[in-house]
């Protein structure tokens, strides 16, 4: 005798359970989000860009400005070497999650 696998529509309900939660909504959402997700579509794609952005600002806030010279002459601060290892693994972060952003074919890129 054999099993006739069927999930009855829970796979589905799974995925769109996922998208209401990645982007922070409530059940009460659900069916609109079933019944027309353009407008969650289009919040999940500027939520991408957000986060694009606060990447890429976040990546030139860790270099120096474009053309300023190294200012050696100004006030030290100093840190720890464990303070300054996490700023080098956060920097380090930014700079791949930018890299991975910027090697994204243009058709796969958030409008």
């Amino acid at each position: 005798m054999s099993v006739i696998e069927h999930d009855f529509g829970a796979g589905k309900r799974r995925t769109e359970k996922r998208f209401r939660d990645l982007l922070n909504l409530d059940a009460l959402h659900e069916q609109n989000v079933r019944a027309n997700p353009l407008p969650y579509l289009e919040r999940a794609s500027e939520r991408i860009y957000q986060l694009e952005k606060t990447i890429f600002e976040a990546a030139l806030a860790a270099r120096p400005a474009f053309g300023a010279e190294a200012d050696d002459k100004g006030p030290s601060v100093t840190l720890s070497k464990a303070e300054y290892d996490r700023l080098l693994a956060c920097r380090a972060i930014v700079d791949s999650a930018l890299a991975e952003i910027q090697a994204r074919p243009e058709e796969d890129k958030p409008r």
